[in-house]
Parts: structure tokens; C-alpha cells; sequence
């Protein structure tokens, strides 16, 4: 189960989630009675608006089942949430790889107009089927496999992402 939906449904699951942020936004409203534009703060919706693997028990046993990967994540964001949280990779993953992974959040984040994160987190020593525990709050994570596919002739032309054009949005 991911989220209330068996892994075997989990076709469609950027949807799912993005249902359940609606409803929760709209609970929270209701349930709080805050103006429009102020700070909504330890609401429900708040709870789901990061992507975090190692926090979530669903999205962990999603992972290890092979129903999530990061680049499935980063589509979620793309209609939900503020980025991706906690999500423990190969110790051994280049660090041009993390920039593109990085770049990818940055780029949705300006195509969406709203800010996003990336905590994504190179376990030294660790690899694919391996897990980490951190410890209390942080949770446990399982480390991800990344996409193997070299980023670093992108990522070393530099540059910068453009303001989003706003003719895109059709």
C-alpha cells in the first residue's frame, strides 16, 4: 500500500496524490479558518507537501516493492508538493548526478512559479538495497537506485534557468 492505494495501481499515483492535496487543502481551510494568503503552518496538507522517503513508511515499502523511483518522485512534485526530502542514494553517486537531479527540481519549481527543495542524501558505503537509519524523528530510508545515464556534460555548460515563459502555461 502507498498512501491508502495498492502498489499494483500505482499507474496513475501522481494523480492520486494530487487529489489528496487538494482535499486535505481544502479540509485545512475549513478546519482552520485562516484568510487567504497567511501562513497555513502544522496543517494537514503542510504534512504531505514534501516528498520525504525516509519519513514515510508507505513510500518506503513502495521503494523497496520497485513501485517508486526518484524520477517517479520527481513527478510528483511536479503537481504537489515543494521537492524531495530524505531520499538516501549510492555513496558513490557523482556529483554531477546530484546536480541534475537538483537542476530537474529547479526547473519544475520555475515551470510551477513556486519554490522547491532537494534533500537528497549520498550514503557512503551504502548501495542500491542497502538501507540507512537515521535515527528518532529522521526515520529510515532505502537507498535509491539513480538514473546511471551520465548528466555531467549538461551540468558542467553551467548557465542559469530562465524566468518561466508564461506562454507555456496553455
Amino acid at each position: 500500500m502507498f498512501n491508502g492505494v495498492p502498489l499494483r495501481r500505482v499507474r496513475g499515483i501522481v494523480r492520486h496524490y494530487y487529489v489528496n492535496m487538494e482535499v486535505f487543502g481544502k479540509l485545512d481551510k475549513l478546519l482552520l479558518e485562516k484568510p487567504a494568503g497567511t501562513a497555513v503552518g502544522d496543517s494537514v496538507a503542510d504534512i504531505l507537501k514534501c516528498i520525504g522517503v525516509g519519513e514515510d513508511q508507505g513510500m518506503i515499502d513502495a521503494v523497496n516493492a520497485g513501485a517508486l523511483n526518484i524520477e517517479k518522485l520527481e513527478a510528483m512534485t511536479c503537481v504537489c508538493s515543494v521537492g524531495l526530502d530524505m531520499i538516501a542514494i549510492p555513496g558513490d553517486t557523482p556529483a554531477t548526478t546530484i546536480s541534475g537531479i537538483i537542476a530537474d527540481e529547479a526547473a519544475i519549481g520555475m515551470v510551477n512559479q513556486k519554490a522547491t527543495a532537494v534533500r537528497v542524501i549520498p550514503v557512503i558505503g551504502k548501495r542500491v538495497g542497502d538501507s540507512i537509519s537515521w535515527g528518532g524523528l529522521l526515520g529510515h530510508a532505502p537507498i535509491m537506485p539513480v538514473n546511471t545515464f551520465s548528466s555531467e556534460r549538461l551540468v558542467n555548460r553551467g548557465g542559469r534557468i530562465p524566468a518561466p515563459v508564461h506562454s507555456f502555461k496553455n
